[in-house]
């Protein structure tokens, strides 16, 4: 329903600013900078609260917020457009209706009725309470008697419209008090519409949502109370209505975006942030704006027309007095009005500065964070370089489902993470991110550390272990294999020996029967020897590569320029090959193996790919980890990539000097 009444009053007012536009068409050279600006002031300010209103509407459907910023809009634009038209048709004869003059003259409040609706319904649509129904209607009929009051005020309406009728009447002057009180109570309203955001925003305090839309609202509500008071000081002291315009500007320019960005993307910023900064450069403005209204003021009694120029001056140097004084009043604006932040920058500079006396550990950050911010579920996250999970202090994996984590970059690379609990926006978390990078490095680098060192002694044991079970499988092969034959070879010789001359046993037969057995003892121990290093590497690790590619029965692309490199080097990167290849063999269903050897920078790089159905992982006492501990010994790497369904990549990086 709101939506096609927002959408209603955004094409109303535009036709008023069409009409107004018509009017300044026909002013053409008689129209002043004054009246083009005034109205391009309308049309400027009222479109972005119009676009707005209906989006929010639009998007909010059941909530009268939208409508409601589609008046602002409409307010805004209304007025230039009137005022515009109605000159032009005074001094051309365009259609003029004498009554529009006449409650032109109270229109003024206008600007300010959709604001104070919009304090009473914000942000969901309702007013605090059953005792506040009347404040909104108390508040338009207030602002209607006004209106009326002012045209029926026996004064003459101020130029050009000196001579226009009074349609509505005069009031009697003893009557025209009456205009004071509703004046009067019109503030008293507005004051009664912003004690009505305090009362929700008290009763908000347990929903985070509502509060940060409050706030939102209250950045921009805060020009309301400023735009009244920079247009009485501008009638005090300069009897002109100048100043104001500062206020109504800033009203209406945040209006529009803070309510959006309430009603749309509370969270788009951190609104204590907002706030503080809001708070901060509003006091400095205050000041230079005090400084310039009693300079000129008092230059226009003692210098005549030099007051603005001398204003200028001391304003100006004003602001350069006051520029250094603005860090120290943000530092104590956000301590009053942005504690959270604070507290939070303060305990992790103290925790850096601790941390560089060797009086704190910075694995103490999390700890820390949560006291400064009172957010015990709070989490400090760091990535390990080699691993996609998140990880706590002491090395557990930290689960980032179903939360809210700001990473902590440092140089643009991401080492650890931030983890919302229920304190804090995404902002803050961002701002303590950054301030905290250094320690989140330290700590990673640590944990890195401690892995790597448990990982060297985890490898070294397992080594021990491979190296005792290859041992023990060495002396069962020989034992049950070259051993054994060795034995019945040499019991066959000395039985040949002892009857050698008296004919008893084929002598011929026997040594050939021996000789066959040598063989098979010298082809066991040959076997043998190949698993501790195989023979084909006598020609070096290209030939071993593509002799052990040319054994395979799947398809295989070689690309190898190893050239020469150390044995116990050619070693490792052929059994990385073979292990890899056989693997794909038994377990791929690959169609295709490609197998690269390059060296480059004193590295070598050994990479088996395959187009099978990957999944594989580096399991505790698999072949692919047994590899990984071979290579790592060598010093290298071993990396495996393994997507189910897309085949998989073994990489080994290892170090090699020519």
């Amino acid at each position: 329903m709101y939506r096609r009444w927002a959408t209603t009053v955004a094409v109303i007012t535009v036709l008023m600013l069409l009409l107004g536009g018509f009017g300044l068409l026909t002013l053409g050279a008689g129209a002043g900078a004054g009246d083009i600006a005034w109205y391009a002031s309308g049309v400027a300010l009222s479109l972005p609260s119009l676009a707005l209103g209906v989006i929010v509407a639009a998007r909010r459907p059941a909530n009268p917020v939208g409508l409601l910023l589609a008046l602002v809009g409409f307010a805004i634009g209304f007025i230039p457009a009137a005022e515009t038209y109605l000159l032009a048709a005074h001094r051309h004869g365009l259609p003029l209706p004498d009554l529009a003059v006449s409650l032109m003259q109270g229109s003024w409040t206008l600007l300010y009725l959709p604001v104070a609706l919009l304090m009473l319904y914000f942000p969901d649509g309702r007013v605090p309470g059953p005792r506040w129904r009347w404040a909104p209607v108390v508040i338009v009929a207030d602002v209607v008697l006004f209106i009326v009051a002012c045209a029926m005020d026996p004064a003459p309406y101020a130029a050009p419209f000196a001579g226009a009728p009074h349609v509505l009447g005069t009031l009697p002057e003893s009557a025209l008090a009456g205009m004071l009180v509703l004046v009067f109570g019109f503030f008293a309203l507005l004051v009664t519409a912003a004690a009505a955001m305090v009362v929700k925003f008290r009763r908000a305090a347990v929903d985070p949502v509502r509060r940060a839309q409050l706030k939102w609202f209250a950045i921009a509500a805060f020009w309301l109370p400023a735009a009244l008071l920079t247009c009485w000081l501008s009638y005090l002291l300069l009897n002109r209505p100048d100043l104001a315009m500062i206020g109504l500007y800033g009203l209406f320019v945040t209006i529009p975006v803070a309510t959006a960005i309430a009603m749309l993307r509370h969270d788009l910023y951190d609104v204590d942030k907002a706030i503080s900064a809001a708070v901060t450069y509003g006091a400095v403005t205050a000041v230079l704006l005090g400084v310039y209204t009693l300079v000129s003021f008092l230059g226009g009694l003692l210098a005549g027309q030099g007051g603005a120029v001398a204003a200028a001056a001391a304003t100006a140097g004003c602001a350069a007095v006051l520029n250094p004084v603005r860090t120290r009043l943000q530092r104590f604006v956000d301590g009053r009005m942005y504690p959270q932040r604070r507290a939070a920058l303060a305990a992790v500079e103290g925790l850096r500065e601790r941390t560089h006396a060797g009086a704190a550990a910075p694995e103490q950050l999390q700890a820390v964070l949560r006291e400064a911010l009172r957010d015990p579920r709070l989490r400090v996250a760091y990535r390990v370089p080699g691993s996609a999970d998140l990880v706590d202090a002491d090395g557990e994996t930290v689960s980032t489902v179903d939360t809210q984590a700001v990473p902590v970059l440092l140089s643009g690379q991401e080492i650890g993470a931030l983890i919302r609990g229920d304190v804090g926006s995404p902002q803050l978390l961002r701002e303590i991110a950054a301030s905290c990078a250094l320690l989140v490095e330290v700590v990673r680098l640590r944990i890195e550390l401690a892995g790597a060192l448990r990982e060297v002694e985890s490898s070294r044991a397992r080594l021990l272990a491979t190296g005792y079970r290859e041992r023990r499988r060495l002396e069962r092969d020989l034992h049950d294999g070259a051993q054994q034959r060795l034995v019945s070879l040499g019991m066959a010789l000395r039985l040949a020996q002892r009857h050698l001359h008296d004919g008893s046993v084929d002598v011929n037969g026997l040594l050939d029967q021996s000789v066959a057995e040598l063989g098979t003892a010298v082809a066991e121990l040959r076997a043998i020897a190949h698993g501790l290093r195989p023979s084909s590497l006598d020609d070096g690790l290209d030939a071993a590569v593509r002799t052990l590619a040319g054994s395979l029965t799947v398809p295989v692309t070689v690309e190898v320029a190893a050239g020469d490199v150390s044995d116990d080097v050619a070693t490792t990167a052929y059994y990385v090959v073979s292990e890899a290849v056989t693997n794909v063999v038994k377990h791929a269903e690959a169609g295709w193996i490609g197998l690269r050897v390059t060296r480059a920078d004193r590295e070598l790089a050994v990479q088996i790919s395959d187009d099978g159905r990957g999944g594989a992982r580096l399991r505790p006492g698999s072949g692919l980890a047994g590899l990984a501990d071979r290579v790592a010994a060598a010093g290298g790497a071993l990396l495996v990539d393994s997507a189910a369904g897309r085949g998989t990549v073994v990489r080994a990086v290892l170090p090699c000097v020519s």
